[in-house]
C-alpha cells in the first residue's frame, strides 16, 4: 500500500509540475530586462510598461473582454433555459434531437464549427445585407453558440441532483411556478450558473480557431494577436501579457471558489 501511495503521489506531483512549471517560467521571464524572451538579463518591469503602451494589444484585449463578457452572459441565459428543459420537462417529442443539438458543439471540431458559421454569415450577408462586416457581433454569436452547450450540461447536472421537494413545498404553500423558479430554483442553481459563466468566459477569451473564421479586418482578438506574434518569435511583452492573464484568471477562480464554498455551507 505504501508503494502504491508513493507511486500515485509521484504521478500527481509530476502532473502538476508539468502543468505549472511552464506557467511559472512565463511569469519569471516577464520580469526579464533582456530583449530576448528566454535569455535572462536582469530584473526589470519595463516590458509591462511597453505592454500598456502598445495600442494593438490594448485594442485586442478590450475587444476580447467585451466579446467574452457578452457571449458568456448570453450563453448562461440560453444554456440555463436549455438545461432546465432537459432536466424538468421529462420525455417530449424531439427531446433526442434537442439534446443532440445542445451537445454537438462540444464534440464538433472547431474547424468545422468555424467554417459552418462563416458560410452562414456569408449567406446571410448575401440574402439580407447583415452582417455588413464580420467583427464583434459575428464573433460574439459564434462564441455564444458553442459556450451555451457547456452551460446547459452544468445546469442540467445541478438540477438533476437538486432536491425537488423544496420546489414542491413552495408550490404547496401557494407559490406560483414562475415565482418558485426565481425564489427557489435559481438561487439553488446559482453556483452552477456562475461556474458555467466562468467557463464560457474562459472559452471565449481563449478561442482562436473559430474567431479566425468569423472575424474580419479590424477585429483582431487577443489570441489572434498573440498567435501572430508567436509565429514571428516570442517577445518579452508577450510574457508580460501572459502573466497578467494568469493573475486575473487565478483571482477569478479563487473568488468563484470562495463564493461556491460559501453557498455550499449555507443551509
Amino acid at each position: 500500500m505504501k508503494t502504491q501511495s508513493r507511486f500515485i503521489l509521484s504521478v500527481l506531483c509530476f502532473g502538476y509540475a508539468f502543468l505549472y512549471i511552464p506557467l511559472i517560467s512565463v511569469v519569471f521571464y516577464s520580469f526579464n530586462d533582456s530583449s530576448l524572451a528566454t535569455l535572462w538579463g536582469g530584473f526589470s518591469t519595463r516590458w509591462y510598461g511597453e505592454l500598456f503602451r502598445n495600442e494593438q494589444v490594448l485594442d485586442a484585449l478590450f475587444l476580447s473582454v467585451r466579446i467574452a463578457v457578452t457571449s458568456a452572459t448570453l450563453a448562461t441565459i440560453l444554456g440555463t433555459m436549455a438545461g432546465f428543459v432537459l432536466a424538468r420537462f421529462g420525455r417530449f417529442k424531439g427531446r433526442t434531437l434537442f439534446s443532440g443539438m445542445i451537445s454537438s458543439p462540444m464534440v464538433m471540431p472547431e474547424v468545422i464549427t468555424g467554417l459552418s458559421l462563416l458560410l452562414m454569415f456569408v449567406t446571410l450577408q448575401q440574402l439580407t445585407g447583415w452582417p455588413g462586416q464580420r467583427g464583434f457581433s459575428t464573433i460574439m454569436i459564434a462564441h455564444t453558440t458553442f459556450s451555451m452547450a457547456y452551460v446547459a450540461v452544468i445546469v442540467q447536472s445541478r438540477l438533476l441532483a437538486m432536491d425537488e421537494s423544496l420546489e414542491e413545498a413552495a408550490m404547496d404553500l401557494g407559490g406560483r411556478p414562475l415565482r418558485v423558479v426565481f425564489d427557489i430554483t435559481l438561487p439553488l442553481i446559482a453556483p452552477a450558473m456562475m461556474a458555467g459563466w466562468l467557463l464560457s468566459f474562459t472559452l471565449s477569451l481563449d478561442d482562436l480557431v473559430i474567431a479566425s473564421f468569423v472575424s474580419g479586418p479590424g477585429s483582431t482578438t487577443l489570441p489572434m494577436y498573440i498567435f501572430s506574434k508567436v509565429k514571428l518569435g516570442v517577445s518579452p511583452d508577450i510574457n508580460a501579457l501572459a502573466s497578467l492573464i494568469i493573475g486575473v484568471v487565478s483571482v477569478g477562480v479563487a473568488i468563484a471558489w470562495l463564493v461556491i464554498r460559501r453557498s455550499a455551507k449555507q443551509p
